[in-house]
């Protein structure tokens, strides 16, 4: 048997509605047709997990322990869906820090498939910027481009595989890509 294929998603902006510095687990909200999305990549038989750069750690907005309950509330959220994450990976490094997991560069995207057991480069990159197509990129993985969060600003300005409303219309395009163009 093949090893399973995996989806990389960024967070703000891709699967919950972008809010500067989230730091209150309560000020998260998923991003409508983002838990149908991540439903039907589960059907299609894709392991999911986040890869989110988390700067404002490094910059003191909130402290690890407020990005653990914003995890726990995601997790609480998707469950509500019957959906559940292989994995979350987080950078908490800022932009002028020196470390190898902030997107666009690899880390965090072979640190995921080194524990989950996945061959990066036939996975899917999901964001809503730059750095998320970048990291797709840097791995080998096809990217999709979403128009939610910072999405349509960056529309243009980086080659994604493809560019896609939502989480939702990425999904059908994967679902496009896995059964052969035959669809949902």
């Amino acid at each position: 048997m093949s090893p399973r294929r995996f989806v990389l998603i960024d967070r703000d902006g891709t699967l919950n509605v972008e809010r500067d510095y989230l730091s209150d687990p309560a000020g998260l909200e998923l991003i409508p047709g983002a838990a149908e999305g991540l439903r039907l990549l589960r059907q299609l038989g894709f392991g999911l997990a986040v890869i989110t750069n988390q700067s404002g750690i490094a910059r003191g907005y909130f402290t690890p322990k407020d990005l653990d309950s914003i995890h726990a509330r995601l997790a609480e959220l998707l469950k509500y869906e019957e959906i559940t994450l292989d994995g979350v990976y987080i950078c908490p490094h800022g932009p002028d820090d020196d470390c190898d997991c902030r997107k666009p560069l690899p880390g965090l995207a072979l640190q995921a498939a080194a524990e989950l057991g996945f061959d990066p480069s036939q996975a899917f990159v999901i964001g809503d910027k730059a750095v998320d197509v970048d990291l797709g990129r840097a791995v080998g993985a096809k990217t999709i481009l979403v128009r939610t969060g910072y999405g349509k600003g960056y529309e243009g300005k980086c080659q994604p595989d493809h560019v896609a409303d939502d989480l939702l219309a990425a999904a059908r395009w994967i679902a496009l890509q896995v059964k052969g163009g035959d669809g949902i």
